[in-house]
């Protein structure tokens, strides 16, 4: 395939990438230990850890979870916000030789369930803030052994302070029992006294099930082996290449980490590439605290502020984010959902540095395309195809369609899945027989290389980057006794790009807003949950009976 977008690189990032140079992102992480071992490589809540000791406490944590007896790449659910106690679990599970299955800490006992029993887990690490969620589930899965970590667990002494004001203060605990769990401290202590075996992990073994609900339908696991990340961590690498090197000689990289590590936009872009790199990854774990976000920030010289359009938004409406110091300031990638120019000419404006807006998703580990790092200005593109990454724009056929023609964007790369987890059927559903991974979005490439998204093919919600499906939220309206029929869609937003919007045909007639909002509250987690409700007396139907969602999406939404 002709890759004449490679024209429009940016001197110095260079084609292709080599992802055989590691084994295994194990020994990604364990080189990174030792070439950076004093530097910090997190901060949180103003304590820092070095590379040394992410290295020790994660190699405690991967004895520990040997010991179990779990078999080679058995998987650990990880269910924690961005706390220090992300990144050991983390590099301790790949160590132990086992598969990562990334949780939101804030789903309900119902997502909990499906996702833990799909997956297999056998182990969960959960914040006890959390920890209520978990117990209402557990017992109907396969997890045999349950960490449960506190805020405070890795602050020092400052942790008694941080657990008794989020216990006690703030009352964000609420009342749980997980007969058997161990907590996290004690579990560090007994593998303090264990050894770590050295396991045979390669590139085609599984490091993270993603879940996404991909292109259609229920919460799937996308199969992201350890060729796949160490590929995108070594893409991002060289598309930030020219813009890192600009960092006066022996300067430490300084991320922003606010987006969740449980996404893996954060888990690629900041985790694991800041590792790569020797930089430093300040955790926020509450970034929708935009006040306390802005005083962490004025504590760093951030250079690399990945963020989605929701957050930049926020901060730009807060007049205390001006104070923040942006001399140091490199790069800000945007991704996750579309960046809107209003916000991205307001933060250029105020930052000087222009928003770099990307493309990916949990099924390309996740990045595929990205604008040049040197812009000026927005560019309203998702940019240009990483190295070794190639992207067509498919008509229904599936064949090429020509510059400035809308069709579904494809991708193949290093980077791309193996699969959706124990569901075949659908991965052939988004997979061509050469290998291209068809994304469910329609763009249009122009003849230097740069995609413009213009609209999706299925009827996925976007809220604040993270992907709600229809399908999912219709089914758990539908299982309200008082409703007959429900359509799920998503407007337009000015908070978080698009909201959810329910059209509800009543089958009782006494059934309110409130009560429905209530019950969504109990079935969904907060993203997923309906902003709008409008009852109907009827739904628009195609002549089999299907519901169409877009024709109520087209209809002119109430001011």
């Amino acid at each position: 395939m002709d890759k004449f977008w490679l024209k429009s690189y940016e001197d110095g990032v260079p084609q292709e990438i080599d992802w055989t140079q590691y084994r295994s992102l194990t020994h990604l992480l364990e080189e990174a230990f030792h070439k950076y071992a004093d530097r910090p490589a997190y901060a949180c809540m103003g304590k820092s850890m070095s590379f040394a000791e992410l290295d020790r406490l994660s190699a405690r944590m991967a004895a520990w979870l040997q010991s179990r007896g779990l078999q080679p790449g058995a998987r650990v659910a990880i269910m924690l916000p961005n706390v220090l106690q992300y990144p050991v679990a983390m590099a301790a599970v790949l160590r132990a030789g086992y598969t990562i299955v990334n949780v939101n800490p804030l789903y309900t006992a119902r997502e909990l369930q499906h996702q833990l029993a799909d997956s297999g887990a056998e182990v969960l690490v959960v914040l006890e803030n959390f920890a209520h969620t978990a117990a209402d589930v557990v017992a109907k899965t396969k997890v045999k052994h349950v960490i449960v970590a506190t805020m405070g667990d890795l602050l020092g002494f400052k942790g008694v302070l941080v657990n008794f004001v989020v216990r006690k203060v703030k009352k964000l605990v609420p009342a749980w029992s997980l007969p058997g769990a161990v907590q996290f401290n004690r579990m560090l202590d007994e593998g303090a006294r264990l050894t770590l075996k050295p396991v045979n992990v390669g590139h085609d073994d599984i490091a993270f099930l993603q879940y996404t609900g991909g292109t259609t339908g229920i919460s799937k696991g996308a199969v992201l082996l350890h060729k796949h990340v160490i590929a995108n961590v070594l893409q991002n690498e060289a598309w930030f290449g020219p813009t890192l090197a600009k960092l006066p000689a022996g300067q430490q990289a300084q991320f922003v980490c606010a987006l969740p590590l449980y996404h893996i936009y954060a888990l690629t872009v900041c985790a694991l590439l800041g590792l790569r790199v020797g930089g430093m990854n300040l955790l926020i774990p509450n970034p929708r605290d935009i006040a306390g976000f802005i005083k962490e920030l004025r504590n760093y010289r951030i250079n690399i502020f990945p963020a989605v359009n929701t957050l930049y938004n926020g901060l730009l409406n807060n007049p205390d984010f001006a104070s923040v110091d942006f001399s140091g300031l490199l790069v800000c990638p945007a991704g996750g959902m579309a960046a809107q120019k209003p916000v991205a000419d307001k933060w250029l404006a105020l930052t000087r540095i222009p928003i770099v807006e990307g493309y990916g998703l949990s099924e390309t580990s996740p990045v595929v395309t990205a604008n040049r790092c040197d812009i000026s200005a927005f560019t309203g593109t998702i940019g240009l195809p990483l190295p070794s990454t190639e992207v067509r724009i498919l008509d229904e056929a599936g064949n090429p369609v020509p510059f400035g023609t809308a069709g579904e964007i494809a991708v193949r790369g290093p980077q791309v899945m193996a699969g959706y987890w124990q569901r075949p059927d659908e991965t052939a559903k988004v997979m061509t027989p050469d290998g291209f991974f068809k994304t469910g979005d329609i763009g249009i490439m122009d003849d230097k290389g740069y995609t413009r998204i213009v609209d999706r093919k299925k009827d996925m919600i976007i809220v604040s980057g993270f992907n709600v499906y229809p399908n999912e939220v219709e089914e758990v309206v539908m299982s309200h006794p008082g409703v007959l029929e429900v359509a799920c869609v998503g407007v337009p937003d000015q908070h978080s790009g698009e909201a959810v919007k329910l059209y509800v045909v009543r089958k009782n007639a006494a059934l309110s807003k409130d009560e429905l909002l209530g019950y969504c509250k109990e079935q969904l987690t907060g993203y997923k949950r309906p902003k709008y409700i409008e009852f109907r007396d009827a739904l628009p139907k195609t002549n089999v009976g299907k519901i169409l969602r877009r024709e109520l999406r087209d209809e002119k939404q109430p001011a």
